[in-house]
């Protein structure tokens, strides 16, 4: 029977005693840029570099935003490197611009960035960073995971290599967001989903049956904007046209905290309790973008497509007081 485990700080493979070495793979996006503030402000964590994808905005658009959150954090130096513009089979990428805006940056219209993209693309820079520190870089994914399935179809040991993947995504035993079946960063792009949960790397995932338990309140979002926090202004100006979202789509009086949840998870793995299981991503169907994840509260007498994988560490529980006070402790940062 699976476990459930309970992780001492700086447990699952995440002490941080020194600084962690970190990619975070993206789609600016709202909550993203939250998340990726946040990491600004966190001395737990060593940002290698930032890599961009579709999802929340198109990979362009994602790129742009990546862009400006450096410069805006006084961090221009930095690299971003620019992923897939679309999915692993092709085609148009799913782009959620009703949730965050025209711009990915709930419509706030900032000027364009001074800084520019690297040369080499995303899949390229996650497979070179891993290579120079193996066992030593994590990658938090808060997008669809196109450049991630690529850094493994281009390097075999990159899964071996990699310290561990943190990923928001997935809806385990619980409804999608984009339709009841599905998450949208695994919705975005289930093959390559696939790829990377069944790769054998060192995985954690934070599904929305976990990080929509964690939400800033209008009073919360007043809390930030009175605030002497460093980012309080620009991110209380974006969270606008998110709350409104919200109240539209699920009648929440405040915003999720998805991303920030996820990047919670890197440096406070404490603040969560874990099942590990193989999870497989449904391809094809009604279901496409469903997560299901195997317990192991069975033992099957014959092989399916759950057998022969390594399994990977689901969220299941969350302290949300207590990561509620580590978003707040780092958004409001002077």
């Amino acid at each position: 029977m699976a476990s459930l485990v309970n992780n001492a700080h700086g447990g699952l493979n995440g002490a941080i005693g020194n600084a962690e070495k970190l990619i975070i793979d993206t789609d600016p996006g709202i909550d993203d840029s939250m998340a990726i503030l946040m990491a600004f402000q966190c001395p737990e964590v060593e940002i290698l570099g930032l890599t961009s994808i579709f999802g929340n905005a198109t990979t362009e658009i994602a790129t742009r935003n990546a862009l400006l959150l450096c410069e805006i954090a006084g961090r221009e130096n930095v690299p971003v490197a620019e992923g897939s513009s679309e999915p692993l089979k092709g085609g148009t990428p799913r782009v959620a611009d009703f949730v965050h805006g025209e711009d990915g940056l709930g419509n706030t219209f900032l000027p364009p960035p001074n800084a520019k993209k690297i040369e080499k693309s995303a899949s390229e820079f996650l497979v070179e960073k891993v290579s120079e520190y193996p066992g030593e870089v994590t990658v938090l994914a808060l997008g669809p995971l196109t450049n991630l399935a690529l850094a493994i179809k281009r390097d075999s040991s990159f899964a071996s290599k990699v310290k561990r993947i943190v990923i928001l995504g997935g809806s385990f035993f619980a409804l999608g967001n984009v339709n009841p079946a599905a998450e949208a960063n695994i919705h975005g792009d289930p093959e390559a989903a696939d790829t990377v949960f069944t790769s054998g790397a060192n995985i954690v995932v934070v599904g929305i049956n976990i990080t929509t338990q964690v939400k800033f309140t209008d009073a919360d979002l007043l809390e930030l904007k009175e605030s002497k926090g460093k980012y309080a202004p620009l991110l209380s100006d974006m969270c606008k046209f998110y709350r409104d979202w919200h109240v539209k789509s699920d009648g929440v009086y405040g915003v999720f905290l998805h991303d920030p949840v996820s990047f919670v998870a890197v440096v406070r793995p404490d603040l969560f309790t874990y099942k590990k299981g193989v999870v497989r991503v449904e391809t094809q169907g009604i279901s496409v973008g469903h997560t299901l994840m195997d317990q192991g509260l069975k033992k099957w007498n014959t092989s399916n497509p759950w057998t022969g994988y390594s399994p990977v560490s689901v969220a299941w529980t969350v302290d949300v007081d207590g990561v509620l006070d580590y978003v707040r402790e780092l958004l409001m940062k002077p």
